[in-house]
């Protein structure tokens, strides 16, 4: 599962990169590393939680 969100979140950068979002945030293309940020957080929170 790990993997598969790591991949998600690669070509939801790709895209934002190529394409921005729209989103609150995520206006320009060179706010792709605002969802770098969020996937290494979420990543630490995996492995915090995990036993």
């Amino acid at each position: 599962m790990s993997k598969a969100f790591s991949l998600l979140i690669l070509l939801i950068m790709v895209v934002q990169v190529i394409y921005p979002l729209g989103l609150p945030g995520l206006k320009r293309r060179r706010d792709f590393w605002k969802l770098a940020l969020v996937a290494l957080g979420m990543m630490m929170l995996t492995v915090l939680i995990r036993p």
